[in-house]
């Protein structure tokens, strides 16, 4: 079986570590026995950033106008990861990014150039000097960003690690933050957009968090929502993000119409293991967790196997896809066995 993060190869212009090295000195980790050390990104984390971060290299440098979303490659980023690979915390330090980090392109280094946080009228000493070639970055003037998910519980899967890493960190000094929404300055905000939430769509968002979308379908009417999150902050030459584990194919949701989607301004990464495994054996799914939980080497893959055993009891089809990052039809749906690989590869494609 291949190395799976032979793949993590960072060789494009991008602000990814910029913005990787912005949230290690800003957003400390937070909970658990390393409360309050620098969060540090974790291999498939920097990939993910780096790519959601990669930057066009002919972009111009229009410092009276300058180019938001057309500057890279990507307008949005779908990851799909297992359950307690990190996607949580990591959507927390991209929410503080988004909201008062370098997420903007901000020209060309030339040589001798920084990233100074005191430009910004932050004073916690954090100072990036560019190589020459570089892509710089900037925060927005008048951010908005937005965290969406079903409900208060899920949305507060990021929104908590979100204010941890602020109250334990410089940000403090510059934000106000509540259980609703986060304060910057006069004018920018951090929000939590729910279904019980939605008078707050509409506003001209910056950017976006999108929780879980694999369970946003069109029967609860949460499609259109995120829908319209997306065309809001579009509009502003914004981006954002989808995070979620793998969602049941027979549903049609809005991770399905991302990742089924042949645009190619989408960052997908999603890592599905090699078809031939078979996830009730448990030596091969022994070799599935490795596969799918490379480069997070916080998990335990012995913890792992202990919580995927137990759900394989009473619900096979979420134990694969919640630890073995699987596209497994649920129990009870129409779809036959078989239907939806056979579809895949009638596209020239390999679903796991």
């Amino acid at each position: 079986m291949s190395d799976p993060t032979a793949e993590f190869v960072i060789d494009f212009p991008t602000l990814g570590f910029l913005q990787s090295s912005w949230v290690s000195w800003h957003c400390p980790i937070p909970d658990g026995f390393h409360k309050g050390e620098p969060f540090v990104e974790a291999d498939w984390q920097l990939w993910c950033t780096a790519n959601h971060a990669r930057v066009r290299p002919r972009t111009p440098w229009r410092p009276e106008n300058p180019v938001k979303a057309q500057a890279f490659e990507n307008r949005r980023s779908l990851v799909v990861g297992p359950q307690k690979i990190g996607k949580s915390p990591w959507a927390a330090s991209k929410a503080l990014t988004m909201a008062l980090g370098p997420d903007l392109f901000a020209g060309w280094a030339g040589g001798g150039e920084t990233f100074d946080c005191q430009t910004y009228a932050c004073d916690c000493g954090f100072v990036y000097e560019y190589e020459p070639g570089e892509p710089m970055g900037m925060p927005w003037p008048t951010p908005l960003v937005q965290l969406m998910a079903t409900s208060d519980d899920q949305v507060d899967n990021t929104w908590q690690p979100m204010l941890q890493m602020i109250k334990n960190g410089p940000l403090s000094e510059r934000v106000r933050a509540g259980e609703s929404f986060v304060r910057i300055g006069d004018d920018g905000r951090i929000d939590k957009v729910t279904s019980s939430a939605l008078s707050r769509l509409g506003n001209p968002t910056t950017g976006f968090i999108q929780d879980e979308t694999g369970i946003y379908t069109k029967a609860n009417g949460l499609v259109k929502v995120a829908d319209t999150m997306v065309r809001g902050t579009t509009a502003m030459g914004g981006r954002g993000f989808e995070l979620t584990n793998a969602w049941d194919p027979a549903e049609e949701s809005t991770a399905r119409s991302t990742f089924e989607s042949r645009v190619t301004d989408l960052f997908k990464f999603f890592r599905q293991p090699p078809a031939n495994l078979s996830y009730k054996n448990k030596r091969e799914r022994r070799k599935i967790h490795a596969y799918v939980y490379a480069g997070a080497d916080h998990v335990d893959l012995d913890d792992i196997e202990a919580l995927a055993a137990e759900l394989l009891e009473r619900d096979p089809a979420q134990a694969e896809r919640f630890y073995g990052n699987k596209l497994v039809r649920g129990m009870g749906t129409w779809l036959p066995e078989g239907a939806w690989e056979g579809a895949y590869a009638s596209l020239g494609r390999v679903a796991a």
